[in-house]
């Protein structure tokens, strides 16, 4: 396995690609491909947050699966340090898969209920071959520590826990393997407001602690401005704008991002804030709109959005927009 060192991007995804073929309707000899994840691009560097952010169905969690090969994909790169990932068979990836981790949206369906704490980290712990006998006992003792978890809660069963406390196994068993990049997949939004926080100021603890390296996926904007370093933002399968989260929030240059920025309440009652309404719904992704596939919705549309796609641009330093208004 070849050494990763932090001079270069930890995680590289280069034109990653998902087509799903859609079922032929009766009578009907053509299959719709869906485009779910279309072209997207990104690089994240070391002990590095990357928050991906959009609606519902614009291809986040799609994305973040292809990168751990959960889901396969159909074209593109993904790259840890120097080596391409994609292009493994099966064999040969195996041993990545302990550096390349997820934490899964529920806390409920992402445990097996028949399992009790201990055997859930102690069977990765022994598919691993990282620890046995008393040395896995310990290493799960410390783990579910790690998580803010009693060691004398291993015994118990994930109905015993309450929401917050099963998503905490589930990062107690992403950290089983000491991995270097985690896929947070909408970690939080299951949870009761009060949970989020103390589960994403966990996250950040642990980041700091292991020099962890996340992909943080959420719809919640004022979740990812809190954790994320970088932001980018998807819209049907593709990434729209990405930039540092500081200058995304304060000069978001695309009209979707401007849109979803709108929508976060302030907690300031005086405060006035003109709040930015999408018309229509988002387009059929096995048949999405010609040129920019956001003019459908967008305030601002010109011709030239119907007829062109906008290329993903540079428009001020490390600040990437795709749209043919932006300036």
């Amino acid at each position: 396995m070849s050494a990763v060192t932090s001079a270069q991007p930890l995680v590289q995804v280069q034109g990653l690609k998902k087509h799903f073929n859609s079922s032929k309707l009766f009578f009907s000899k053509k299959v719709k491909t869906v485009k779910a994840v279309d072209g997207v691009s990104f690089e994240i560097k070391h002990s590095e947050t990357l928050g991906l952010v959009g609606e519902s169905g614009c291809g986040k969690s799609t994305t973040g699966k292809c990168i751990l090969r959960l889901i396969e994909s159909t074209d593109g790169d993904v790259f840890f340090g120097t080596t391409n990932l994609s292009r493994m068979d099966q064999r040969r990836f195996r041993p990545y898969r302990r550096h390349l981790q997820i934490i899964f949206q529920d806390p409920f369906s992402s445990l097996n209920p028949r399992m009790h704490v201990e055997s859930m980290l102690r069977e990765i712990l022994h598919v691993h071959q990282l620890a046995e006998g008393e040395s896995a006992t310990r290493r799960v003792n410390e783990l579910l520590e790690m998580v803010g978890l009693s060691s004398a809660q291993r015994h118990k069963y994930p109905h015993e826990f309450s929401g917050g406390q099963r998503q905490r196994i589930g990062i107690a068993r992403a950290l089983a393997v000491e991995p270097k990049f985690i896929v947070c997949d909408e970690p939080v939004s299951a949870l009761d407001v009060s949970i989020q926080a103390q589960i994403i100021n966990l996250l950040v603890d642990l980041q700091k602690q292991l020099s962890l390296t996340y992909l943080f996926i959420a719809h919640d904007l004022a979740v990812v401005r809190h954790i994320s370093n970088r932001v980018a933002v998807m819209y049907l399968g593709k990434v729209v704008e990405m930039a540092d989260t500081r200058q995304l929030y304060i000069n978001p240059l695309h009209p979707y991002t401007q849109s979803l920025l709108s929508a976060v309440p302030t907690p300031d009652p005086v405060s006035k804030k003109q709040r930015i309404v999408l018309k229509g719904e988002i387009p059929n992704p096995a048949d999405p709109p010609s040129g920019c596939t956001f003019h459908t919705r967008c305030p601002i549309a010109k011709q030239e959005c119907k007829e062109i796609h906008p290329e993903l641009r540079e428009i001020e330093k490390d600040h990437f927009v795709s749209c043919h208004l932006a300036n």
